[in-house]
């Protein structure tokens, strides 16, 4: 146990935790770490699922616990429904990772990605708009599946919820 609680490096650790769907991603990356407080003693990472069915969601939380448990710290964690998370909330670093691991990232302003809306996606590879949607779930729930027309590469999109 940690002497004396360093919230900020308590902070530090629930967010170097990688999300188990899209491990180069982090937690802090997705922005679904909303707060790690100090209550009573006891460190409290506060997080919000992507979506409220999201299957990743009790391995998350389990792997926060562990990660601040390992380090030293009497933790918890607290799952926040409200408000619901947004992909605002993905940080500019988790933008750029998913482009660069060829997912296409939402595009900030939640504008066409209601579920089986048309959009207009850009291509992570060559950034062409040319695209066409193959099915409206890929991999992981979260995403759907497209295909450029320009580099005839297929790529996952990651959706708004």
């Amino acid at each position: 146990m940690v002497a004396s609680v360093d919230i900020k490096t308590a902070r530090q650790v629930a967010a170097s935790v990688p999300d188990p769907e899209l491990p180069f991603l982090t937690v802090a990356d997705l922005g679904i770490l909303r707060e790690v407080v100090l209550e009573a003693g006891v460190v409290v990472a506060k997080l919000t699922p992507t979506y409220i069915g999201c299957p990743a969601v009790s391995v998350i939380e389990q792997d926060v616990l562990q990660a601040l448990t390992l380090a030293g710290f009497n933790a918890k964690v607290q799952r926040v429904n409200s408000p619901a998370w947004s992909t605002a909330w993905i940080t500019e670093q988790g933008i750029e990772k998913l482009r660069s691991n060829g997912i296409s990232p939402p595009d900030g302003n939640n504008n066409g990605d209601a579920l089986f809306a048309t959009r207009t996606i850009t291509c992570p590879r060559c950034e062409s708009t040319l695209t066409e949607k193959l099915s409206e779930f890929g991999s992981t729930p979260c995403k759907a599946h497209y295909r450029c027309n320009s580099c005839l590469e297929p790529f996952d999109h990651f959706k708004c919820h």
